[in-house]
């Protein structure tokens, strides 16, 4: 079956007229704000309520701390670009004080069986799916997402939850023959100690509950610093897991919340009672981390920039592409890790594919997330659109043609936040400012003639997050895949960029840092592991035969 088309301007996708919906040039649909910031706040703090969350402490401890000059995290909403309210950062003692707890709970979590441990990751799913709407909610109001992609970020996380308990009862090590008679050689996997997860405001929940999951049946507690963006899903999420750990008679202090900013983070990172620092953002800050806890002997799962491409050939299915290219490129509003961001078409139909897209780039409906068939909620923050329109006057200056998009909508009806119309570029080359990733709805599109001149320019960058091709010749498909293929951490045939399942192992190469989470034996990077030799045996003979008479 062939999905339906995108909305007709001014329509909800079963075609009724959309409220809200304002006039605009193009015939694209700008929906304006179904709701202002007091309203947001509310939402907001009924959601937290909902799920366990003391909102009235919260509040005066913030507004107690902001009137003291004491250092605060304002919750705020891209939605409007208003604050919401002033949340306590936590103190550099308040920081010791959670690895603390958390290295008092390894000391117990550590050899409590890993099936009990999954029972707790259960609890925890249970909860998740409970309070999706929730959670859902909330992330809508601190990233602007839809309320269909806030739904299935949480979704991931109830995804990972049974993907985890599964694994507390398969956390299995080798036996591997011993040249000596009569001995064992075998490896056991430990838990590894408390594990720092620093997460990104794109995916406030799901990067969270990717490593949580994993963790926490692993043996290990979490101490999470989420993005200064997004506090408000830490917290609700955080409530939820530590009622889990109650019902579920888990030592304290297996799931504890600090929140402010870099420096918090820094304090966590070179802490030596933390053997893993999972980090999720920018390249400047990935390489941050790694030196820092490099220096200590430490570990760190990265995962940094993303600058995706998708290869599509002369025999591509175009009604597929098209489906997958928008979705993957204008999709959060380009604020995903696997945002597509670099198109590279065959000559022969890059004048059809961009007459497709341009038209259905031309119709998408930009405003509000929370409106009727809204697609393309705002931009995260006013630095990302200045940088959005830094890419494509350098773009410009490159030789590259704006096809579609580009301009900022809204402005008058919310001056303070940030929403844009996703833009097409054609480029004549891949030049700097198409190396380089940028964090908004901006698709560059370059043409080839030979998939190896294609591979070359997929390549030729310096991150390795996601990539596909969409084409029907097996060859080109296996080759894509091959090792002289895409350099990629994941890569697709016939499907977009982003949207990756839990079952798979997520991340990628070069300057995307090399980490992986989720699925597959990603489990492993929160163990250490044990070579095991077993005599049992009256003898003892040495390896490689050697005499010690």
């Amino acid at each position: 079956m062939t999905s339906p088309p995108p909305p007709a301007p001014g329509r909800t996708p079963e075609g009724e007229p959309l409220e809200g919906a304002l006039a605009e040039p193009g015939g694209a649909a700008v929906l304006g704000l179904v709701a202002g910031t007091d309203e947001i706040r509310e939402r907001a703090l009924l959601a937290l309520r909902a799920c366990g969350v003391d909102v009235d402490v919260l509040r005066s401890e913030g507004e107690a701390a902001a009137a003291r000059g004491a250092a605060v995290v304002p919750a705020r909403t891209p939605v409007t670009g208003e604050d919401l309210l002033p949340l306590p950062a936590t103190s550099p003692e308040g920081v010791e004080a959670a690895v603390t707890l958390a290295t008092g709970a390894f000391a117990v979590w550590r050899t409590t069986p890993a099936p009990v441990r999954g029972a707790l990751v259960k609890r925890l799913g249970e909860l998740l799916v409970e309070h999706l709407d929730d959670l859902a909610a909330l992330v809508t109001t601190e990233v602007g997402k839809t309320p269909s992609e806030a739904r299935g970020e949480v979704q991931e996380m109830v995804d990972v939850c049974d993907l985890a308990v599964g694994l507390s009862r398969q956390l299995t090590g080798r036996t591997m023959p011993s040249e000596r008679p009569g001995h064992r050689l075998m490896e056991t996997w430990h838990p590894l100690g408390p594990v720092a997860v620093i997460s990104a405001f794109n995916f406030p929940v799901a990067v969270w509950a990717w490593n949580s999951a994993l963790a926490l049946v692993c043996g290990d507690p979490v101490v999470w610093k989420p993005s200064e963006l997004t506090p408000l899903t830490a917290l609700a999420c955080t409530a939820l897991a530590e009622r889990a750990a109650r019902e579920c008679g888990a030592p304290e202090g297996l799931v504890p919340l600090v929140l402010g900013g870099a420096d918090v983070g820094k304090q966590l990172v070179d802490d030596p009672r933390v053997p893993l620092v999972s980090a999720t953002g920018s390249v400047p800050m990935g390489r941050d981390v790694a030196a820092r806890v490099a220096g200590r002997f430490g570990r760190t799962l990265l995962e940094l920039g993303g600058n995706n491409a998708a290869v599509v050939a002369p025999s591509a299915d175009l009604d597929l592409a098209v489906r997958g290219i928008v979705f993957a490129a204008a999709g959060t509003a380009g604020q995903r890790c696997t945002t597509l961001r670099r198109l590279v078409v065959h000559s022969s139909v890059v004048d059809e594919l961009l007459g497709r897209l341009v038209e259905v780039y031309g119709r998408l409906p930009v405003g509000d997330p929370t409106a009727p068939g809204a697609l393309v909620g705002p931009l995260v923050l006013p630095r990302a659109h200045e940088a959005m329109e830094r890419a494509l006057e350098a773009a410009r200056a490159d030789g590259g043609e704006v096809l579609v998009g580009g301009e900022r909508v809204l402005a008058k009806e919310a001056p303070a936040a940030r929403y844009v119309r996703p833009a097409i570029v054609r480029m004549p080359r891949q030049s700097d400012v198409v190396r380089a990733e940028t964090f908004a709805p901006v698709l560059y599109v370059l043409t080839y003639d030979d998939l190896d001149e294609a591979i070359a320019l997929h390549n030729d960058v310096p991150q390795g997050l996601s990539s596909a091709i969409f084409t029907l010749d097996a060859r080109e498909a296996e080759r894509f895949l091959a090792a002289d293929g895409s350099d990629c951490g994941i890569v697709n045939v016939n499907i977009g960029t982003s949207g990756a399942e839990i079952g798979g192992a997520f991340g990628g190469e070069k300057e995307t840092g090399g980490g992986r989470e989720s699925g597959s034996d990603s489990w492993r990077a929160y163990m250490r592991r044990a070579t095991n030799t077993v005599n049992y045996s009256r003898e003892l003979p040495l390896a490689q035969g050697v005499d010690f008479g």
